[in-house]
């Protein structure tokens, strides 16, 4: 196996909106990371079905 397997990690993200909005339910989206490149948390705009709109998702452990 070369390289890229071992860079390449799956995360999960999670709204940051949707705690506050009170609603049941979460949003949450699995994407991928090159954690060489981006050792921080991974923050992304995407849709929130419940919500309705596009909101920050935010990478959780």
């Amino acid at each position: 196996m070369g390289k890229k397997g071992k860079e390449r990690v799956q995360v999960i993200l999670e709204c940051t909106e949707h705690k506050d909005s009170g609603l049941p339910g979460t949003s949450r989206y699995i994407t991928t990371k090159n954690r060489k490149n981006t050792p921080g948390r991974l923050e992304l705009k995407k849709y929130n079905p419940i919500l309705r709109k596009v909101t920050i998702h935010r990478e959780i452990k």
